[in-house]
């Protein structure tokens, strides 16, 4: 391999693709001869950091056979290096045009490997909301990978609604709700998108394709295609019950993993669920040194602009009480006591509660021992300073049951009252005047 750099412990190789703000290259780790690729992305180029902070943080959470892997996470002071599982295979779009349609088992192999991935994302509480066979790669052995998670969502990103509400993907895979601009449930959209690509897999053409995205958009919103003459019968009812417009009566995960014609041949891959990451990396677009290795060793300071976009409104009083905002997986309350005694409480409440905790610098990972309806709770805490003596700490749940996780909030509410102050009215004059310091501080 002929080397143009290094990058932290990685040899930097041949360009494997490039894009308007970052390129992909190939790399391998001096130590182990491991080959990897890696993303550089250039920090000033970056209109909406947000999106790669949300791709990264994605990935994190994500360990499945069937996904590409998130190694770690590089930065310097002009460039993210986000270091990645290297699939030496093609794109599942070069296939199809290259070779057109697929045997139907060849095909289902390749569906079936989308569909357990898919599931596990949705259990992790991520939706890709970007499937495509552009989006998906085949290793050297014909596995199946899905990659670029950049518009991604998770769970908690969801409205009051409980649906999703950006309009994204690419116009003939994409769902006729999320069209619509209505709201949609990002599982479904995500089943809907696998259904077109079982389709192309299948035809070697698109059941929606049209020159004028309006008459695109309405055979999508119809869900009116029809099958070729060589469509296998079995993949016919499966296809037809994705494919639905309708997504209450769509194609549920469990009703097409008890499909029959799904079902022949299929093997289950078992993922762990315990190895979850939550930590945020937002230093990434801030860091001064290279490998990102800078210890934190005071809380976060969190300003006037980011306490007002957690808000209700503009009333300050909102941090102060039990958060009734969009994001229904996530709380926040303020303390008075300095930041190392309050994790240390929480540590402790936590390990009373039954949950692994992992503490690094001022944020903590909490992780139930015990299985839940949706696998182990997993909830993520960090504290950030809001002034000399007084803390913010803002609580989320990252994976598990929302009801299960509420009842976790209502413990470590009752866990940590006697170092948590909050507003007992809005009409008391200890409260109005603990606000107005508070707004007097901003």
């Amino acid at each position: 391999m002929t080397v143009f750099g290094t990058v932290g412990k990685y040899e930097l190789g041949r360009t494997l693709g490039e894009g308007t703000f970052a390129k992909v290259k190939y790399a391998r780790h001096v130590g182990t001869g491991e080959p990897v690729a890696i993303k550089i992305i250039d920090k000033e180029r970056i209109l909406k950091p947000k999106m790669i902070e949300r791709e990264i943080s994605t990935m994190k959470l994500i360990k499945h056979p069937n996904v590409v892997q998130l190694k770690e996470v590089l930065a310097s002071k002009k460039r993210v290096y986000i270091v990645l599982e290297f699939v030496d295979g093609c794109e599942l779009f070069d296939l199809i045009v290259q070779n057109g349609r697929m045997e139907p088992e060849t095909a289902r192999k390749y569906f079936q490997q989308l569909i357990h991935a898919v599931d596990y994302c949705h259990s992790r509480g991520v939706y890709h909301r970007d499937l495509k066979p552009e989006n998906l790669l085949l290793d050297s052995k014909g596995d199946l990978k899905i990659s670029d998670f950049g518009l991604s969502a998770l769970s908690h990103q969801r409205w009051e609604d409980g649906l999703l509400h950006t309009t994204c993907g690419t116009p003939n895979y994409v769902a006729p709700e999320v069209i619509n601009e209505k709201g949609y449930d990002g599982a479904a959209a995500d089943i809907w998108s696998c259904g077109v690509i079982l389709y192309v897999l299948l035809a070697g053409f698109l059941p929606f394709d049209e020159y004028n995205t309006y008459d695109l958009y309405k055979k999508i919103e119809e869900a009116e295609f029809t099958f070729p003459s060589w469509f296998p019968e079995g993949a016919k009812h499966l296809v037809t019950r994705i494919l639905d417009a309708n997504p209450k009566s769509r194609m549920t995960m469990p009703e097409l993993l008890n499909d029959e014609w799904f079902k022949i041949n299929d093997t289950v891959v078992k993922c762990s669920y315990d190895d979850f990451s939550t930590e945020s990396i937002d230093g990434i677009f801030k860091s001064e040194e290279e490998n990102f290795a800078v210890e934190d060793t005071t809380p976060s300071l969190i300003n006037a602009f980011e306490i007002i976009s957690m808000s209700e409104g503009l009333d300050l009083s909102g941090l102060f009480k039990e958060q009734k905002c969009l994001i229904k997986n996530e709380s926040r309350f303020t303390v008075k006591h300095p930041a190392n005694e309050i994790l240390k409480k929480m540590v402790n409440l936590a390990n009373t509660l039954g949950f692994r905790t992992r503490r690094k610098n001022y944020k903590l990972k909490m992780l139930s021992q015990k299985p839940g309806r949706k696998g182990c709770l997993a909830v993520a805490s960090e504290v950030f300073a809001v002034g000399p003596s007084l803390f913010m700490v803002d609580l989320k749940k990252v994976n598990g049951d929302t009801i299960e996780y509420r009842e976790f909030q209502r413990e470590m509410r009752v866990g940590l009252k006697d170092i948590v102050w909050k507003l007992d009215g809005d009409t008391s004059n200890e409260a109005q005047h603990s606000s107005r310091q508070q707004k007097d501080h901003l």
